[in-house]
């Protein structure tokens, strides 16, 4: 998993929980790289799942919630990151470009990289189903992310997990728009 996601993770925590929070994450995980993380640096997911534990069981927000609410803040900074991606006219036209467009090119800059997959399937003008797979089993941090792209966008949109197989590393997600 790409460092970036590590950073920003801990940004967040610190400007939502402190610095000393960040501090009890850190050291109340034994994480692989002892909580030293660059944005360019690829880590173990198995970290990012620690630290969010750790954050869950300190604060008793449960992991899902805190995923989604990572998920729509690190939506932010890959908008602000990477605008050439976000050139899509609406939310569905750049969920329709994960795939076909923005992975490929991520792929291009970190080629390492072990993105999720989603594959698009447009049910009406105003609903899709994402279907998303991934081994790291992260849907919670997608549905976030589609959170996020909702409120770039400027759309109201639901988000229901209508199918969870193998321990969550396939999610069907059927989007709605809202109004």
């Amino acid at each position: 998993m790409k460092g970036i996601v590590f950073t920003e993770f801990l940004e967040l925590v610190e400007n939502n929980f402190g610095l000393e929070v960040v501090d009890q994450i850190i050291e109340g995980c034994d994480l692989e790289t002892g909580g030293i993380y660059t944005s360019v640096g690829t880590y173990s997911h198995k970290d990012m799942f620690k630290m969010v534990g750790k954050l869950s069981e300190l604060k008793g927000v449960p992991v899902k919630d805190l995923l989604e609410i990572f998920g729509e803040y690190f939506f932010g900074t890959l908008s602000r990151d990477y605008p050439q991606f976000m050139i899509q006219e609406n939310i569905f036209e750049f969920l329709k470009s994960i795939d076909d467009y923005i992975h490929p090119e991520v792929l291009k800059l970190y080629p390492q990289a072990e993105l999720p997959s989603f594959e698009y399937e447009k049910l009406s003008n105003n609903e899709i189903n994402l279907n998303y797979k991934s081994s790291r089993k992260m849907s919670d941090l997608a549905v976030g992310l589609i959170k996020g792209a909702a409120t770039y966008f400027k759309e109201e949109v639901n988000i229901e997990k209508v199918i969870e197989e193998n321990d969550g590393s396939y999610v069907v997600l059927k989007v709605s728009k809202i109004g």
